[in-house]
């Protein structure tokens, strides 16, 4: 699978994040960190958080994975949280205790099928034949509104057997045999690649997602959780979410 990082905006993310990332080295920030990201976010920030504890000793960065709305949900009941990634604007404002949410970075849809594309899938028309059995996500969760979209942008109608609640989920149901094709972000059949092909297709640039990212109001650490923000958008955070194949905004 072919990723590809954009280049505009790299530099802006780079001068904020190292102005960030010197404040945070400067005050030592530590303690513990609770975060709530995006499905497709667990490798890239699992990374980040092992490397920001190594830059910050004593700190301890603590993640809760899963579908954007779902988080959304969990935080505005209360959830204990520090920092919110999500997938898309819409479901960073519902919640209400964000404060001035930042776009990290940007992604893309791709068509994830098995190792070898045994279907011989070639775009989103070929995803309506009979027999084939798509997964996509929830129309609640971003790569569920993204795949609408794309889908839309095609003129194409597909009827899924299973409606997944993150990315992760509908990755797995293809890993597993469960389906032949679902459409997932190119970050995650990137980081897949072992498992699955992704195929990508045109109208995937008309159903981009940015990420943004924000500190909690009611956070327990809003020091930690800056320093964390600051991390993420300084040029250590930039190399490795590009490496994973997500997109400067």
């Amino acid at each position: 699978m072919k990723g590809f990082v954009a280049a505009a905006g790299l530099t802006v993310l780079l001068t904020l994040g190292l102005a960030g990332c010197g404040a945070s080295d400067e005050k030592g920030e530590t303690g513990a960190v609770t975060v709530f990201a995006a499905a497709s976010l667990t490798e890239s920030f699992t990374t980040l958080g092992k490397q920001f504890e190594a830059a910050h000793p004593g700190s301890k960065v603590t993640f809760n994975f899963g579908g954007s709305s779902g988080l959304a949900t969990q935080i505005n009941e209360g959830a204990p949280a520090d920092v919110f990634a999500s997938a898309s604007p819409t479901n960073m404002r519902a919640v209400t205790s964000a404060e001035n949410p930042v776009t990290f970075v940007r992604n893309q849809l791709v068509i994830a099928v098995a190792d070898g594309n045994p279907k011989g899938i070639a775009g989103l028309a070929d995803l309506t034949g009979p027999d084939l059995k798509v997964a996509l996500c929830a129309e609640a969760v971003p790569c569920g509104a993204a795949a609408k979209t794309a889908l839309e942008a095609a003129g194409v109608t597909v009827t899924p057997v299973t409606l997944e609640q993150d990315v992760k989920a509908a990755l797995s149901k293809v890993k597993l045999g469960e389906v032949d094709v679902a459409l997932i972000y190119r970050t995650d059949a990137r980081a897949s690649a072992a498992d699955v092909d992704g195929i990508e297709f045109p109208e995937s640039a008309k159903a981009i997602n940015d990420y943004p990212i924000a500190l909690l109001e009611n956070a327990a650490n809003t020091t930690g959780g800056q320093a964390f923000i600051d991390y993420v958008l300084s040029a250590d955070g930039v190399k490795v979410l590009t490496d994973a194949g997500f997109q400067a905004p």
